[in-house]
């Protein structure tokens, strides 16, 4: 894994808008539902939900679909206390980026407590963004919610709709408001043509800074603060780069997943930051190529090694990003830093490594480019009559082990799949292979042809099953 030498600008990066559809914000103090909201309005778990205050920091988008039309949704941190909540600047910021974006303004108040100072002051923002608002009461399913909806007339605007985002109530209504403000738009699914590519690490690495070089915005909070990251958060953006067979320029697109740190599991406390690692562990299951970020003023860790061990079970494209290398003392130390990382991760010597600053931008265009070769190297087929011949061949110059008084014979290899790459060896005993040696199989397999950066599989089936056709 010997790191590359480069200092590019990132350029030629666009941030993506998937479809025409408009955009609706839902904004309101922390707590009050916003995030149950979009759960029940996009029908699923992406926003976390837990009875702690602020639990979104960053913004997370989605898309319902009603009547035929669709309109994209934004959940955003809750507004609070700035001078309280170390977060406070960052999400108010990332909130007037969600509304400057937006056609209209879903105002989520919770009825259970009625109209609070902070409600009001949010509600004079809300009139000096001139946008339409949506005045939504949530927890309307209590007797309180009942009878504190009168009182909210008091913010100014106009009738509140009552709802509770938790059991439905009310959300058809809810709808059919939205649709009346903004017109809808079909939303066509260019997820499954992109790279989707998650950006993983220890808690407090620069995961969200390098998301944000990337995307050249505050997409997410950033703070030194460990676990500021709790949502995975989907960014499309497309990226034009040359052909590595025709030269010529393209344009390929990409997800970036950026995900809340992993702890140990014995470190994980109960409620959000075990969220978060579900969450993050999903993200990973959703890629194609993960970014295993690891900060060289703290490298080596065994929480990184776990980290990387998560995703290559789990079949994925690996590259390890070296994050801060411009804090480094010594940045002459490139391959001493990488031979390290080979000791580090000698299960999976394959990943390359990129050194970055999310800060600077140094490297994070090279990063990219290794994720579309490693996309591309995970969709690449071998032929079978090529593929017998360089097992073979790599048999006949080194012999499997003699286990159990026997010897592996390989009676055929065929490429089963793609991402990642799997490969069938019909042999005399599955029994007998001995894990040394299916290193070295995969090995042959990876430097013959060129499967730099991803998890190769490898699946061995008895004779029996080869006569009988068993299909791979």
């Amino acid at each position: 894994m010997t790191p590359p030498d480069t200092t590019d600008s990132i350029g030629d990066i666009t941030a993506v808008t998937p479809d025409p559809a408009p955009i609706v914000a839902i904004v309101g103090r922390p707590n009050v539902g916003k995030s149950a909201l979009f759960n029940r309005l996009t029908s699923g778990n992406r926003a976390l939900v837990e009875d702690l205050p602020g639990t979104t920091r960053d913004r997370i988008y989605g898309a319902f679909d009603w009547n035929g039309k669709q309109v994209r949704i934004v959940d955003t941190g809750g507004l609070g206390d700035d001078e309280e909540d170390p977060f406070g600047p960052a999400i108010r910021r990332g909130v007037e980026h969600a509304l400057s974006e937006a056609q209209a303004v879903l105002f989520v108040v919770d009825s259970a407590v009625g109209p609070t100072a902070a409600d009001y002051d949010i509600a004079e923002m809300l009139r000096r963004a001139n946008q339409p608002v949506l005045l939504v009461a949530n927890k309307t399913d209590t007797s309180a919610g009942q009878r504190n909806l009168i009182e909210l007339y008091g913010l100014g605007l106009g009738e509140p709709f009552s709802v509770s985002a938790i059991h439905g109530k009310g959300i058809g209504d809810l709808m059919d408001a939205v649709l009346d403000l903004v017109a809808g738009a079909a939303i066509p699914d260019h997820d499954s043509e992109r790279i989707r590519v998650a950006i993983v690490g220890r808690p407090n690495v620069g995961k969200s800074s390098l998301t944000n070089a990337i995307l050249g915005e505050d997409r997410v909070v950033v703070s030194d603060v460990p676990g500021t990251t709790r949502d995975p958060i989907d960014s499309p953006f497309d990226l034009d780069i040359a052909n590595a067979k025709t030269g010529e320029m393209e344009q390929r697109g990409m997800v970036l997943v950026d995900t809340a740190g992993i702890r140990r599991k014995g470190k994980i406390e109960r409620g959000v930051e075990r969220h978060s690692v579900q969450r993050a562990e999903q993200a990973v299951d959703r890629a194609d190529v993960v970014l295993l970020v690891i900060d060289q003023t703290e490298p080596l860790t065994a929480q990184d090694t776990h980290i990387a061990g998560y995703a290559l079970e789990h079949g994925k494209g690996i590259i390890l990003v070296v994050n801060k290398w411009d804090l480094a003392e010594d940045r002459s130390l490139r391959q001493q830093f990488a031979d390290a990382l080979d000791a580090r991760y000698q299960f999976m010597a394959w990943a390359p490594i990129q050194f970055t600053s999310a800060v600077t931008g140094e490297g994070v265009r090279d990063v990219l480019e290794l994720v579309v070769h490693v996309a591309d190297v995970r969709e690449q087929r071998v032929s079978t009559s090529e593929l017998n011949r360089v097992v073979h061949r790599a048999m006949t110059e080194h012999g499997p082990p003699t286990v159990r008084n026997q010897k592996l014979k390989v009676l055929y290899v065929t490429q089963a799949a793609v991402s990642p790459p799997t490969f069938v060896f019909f042999v005399n005993n599955p029994a007998i292979i001995h894990f040394s040696y299916q290193r070295f199989l995969e090995n042959r397999i990876r430097s013959t042809f060129g499967f730099e950066g991803t998890t190769l599989r490898l699946v061995f089936r008895g004779r029996a099953e080869h006569q009988a056709g068993v299909p791979a």
